[in-house]
Formats: structure tokens, C-alpha cells, sequence
């Protein structure tokens, strides 16, 4: 194993950047106020358990469609900076249109916690991080949304409104820069493999 703290902790960092759960605390105390259960602890499990099936499946499903990882993560980092770009400006891209059902797994696991974005991201970090520490990322992410979704009002008193918003925004800017390195250093391996096949 290549257990990387610096890896982890930037890894962590972004993870929780795009499943922004603090950012989401208005919509599930929503869901509260209208009678609807959210158990957080099957929330984080089931969420968890998601991301891993993605992150080791998913290489085998672009191999299926012939896509190799450094071209997802080019496609990863453009919708990753679209969603860096939803975080600061305020505005809407990809739309949260998902069925009704039960509160837990639509919409709190599915797409608030594990929506495209990250699951686009967790595929382009592979191409960049190790997988052990991308685990281990996921997991202290988890903790982190039962933390809140067991604790929403606790949440709302200690950030307050004004809180999240500066946190939107200041992760916003954060992703925004992940991006960017995450698409420079992938369409350079690509160019690179492109001039060697010529």
C-alpha cells in the first residue's frame, strides 16, 4: 500500500468540495420540516458503498466503450470546472431533476451526495492519485456527511447561512484551480501519446 497523507488530504479536500454536503444542509432541513426521514446513517453507507463500485467498475466500463483514463479525466476536469463555476457564480447547469421516492437513497444519496460530477471525478483521480488513498478520502467524507446529516441543526447554528455561502464560494475557487491542473496535466499525457503514435 502507498499511503500518502498529502494525497489524502487533497484528495479529501476536493471530494468534499463536490459532494457538498454542507452546502445542501438547506435542502435536507427542507426534507425535515416536511416530514420526511432522512436516516444518516444508511445515507453515508449507502453513498459509500456507491463511490467504491464506481471507482473500481467504472475503469471497466470506459475499456467496454474503448476510453482510456487520461481522456475521461480531460472530460472529468471540464465538468468539474462547469461545477466550480455553479459554486461561485450561483447559477444552475446541471439540473436536479430526479424522481420522487424514498428521501434516504433519491435525493440525499442520489444526486445530492453521489451526483455525476463527483462520480466523473473519482474516475479522473485515478489517473493522478492512488486508489488506496482515494478509499480512504471517500471514507473520512462519509464521516463527515453522517456527521452533518445526523446533526442538521447543530450544522445550521454553527455555519450559519452566511457560512455556507462563503464556503460555496471559497471551494468553488478551490475546484475551479483543481480543474485546471487536472485538465493540463492529462491533455499533455494525451498529446504526448498522440505524437507518439504518429
Amino acid at each position: 500500500m502507498n499511503i500518502d497523507i498529502t494525497q489524502i488530504a487533497s484528495l479529501f479536500v476536493v471530494l468534499f468540495a463536490l459532494i457538498d454536503v454542507l452546502g445542501s444542509v438547506p435542502i435536507f432541513l427542507k426534507f425535515k420540516t416536511e416530514g420526511k426521514d432522512i436516516n444518516s446513517k444508511q445515507a453515508a453507507i449507502y453513498s459509500f458503498c456507491i463511490f467504491i463500485v464506481f471507482l473500481f467498475v467504472g475503469e471497466w466500463i470506459l475499456k467496454l466503450f474503448n476510453v482510456d483514463v487520461e481522456s475521461f479525466a480531460v472530460a472529468g476536469a471540464l465538468v468539474i470546472f462547469i461545477i466550480s463555476i455553479e459554486m461561485i457564480f450561483g447559477i444552475e447547469v446541471f439540473k436536479n431533476d430526479a424522481p420522487g421516492g424514498s428521501s434516504t437513497l433519491v435525493p440525499v444519496v442520489f444526486p445530492l451526495i453521489t451526483g455525476p460530477g463527483t462520480f466523473t471525478a473519482l474516475l479522473s483521480m485515478r489517473a493522478g492519485y492512488d486508489v488506496e488513498n482515494i478509499v480512504i478520502a471517500l471514507f473520512l467524507n462519509m464521516i463527515v456527511v453522517f456527521f452533518v446529516l445526523k446533526n442538521l441543526g447543530f450544522v445550521k447554528r454553527l455555519v450559519g447561512v452566511s457560512g455556507v455561502y462563503v464556503m460555496r464560494k471559497f471551494f468553488g475557487i478551490i475546484l475551479m484551480a483543481i480543474a485546471i491542473s487536472l485538465f493540463t496535466s492529462n491533455i499533455n499525457m494525451l498529446l504526448e501519446s498522440f505524437a507518439g503514435g504518429k
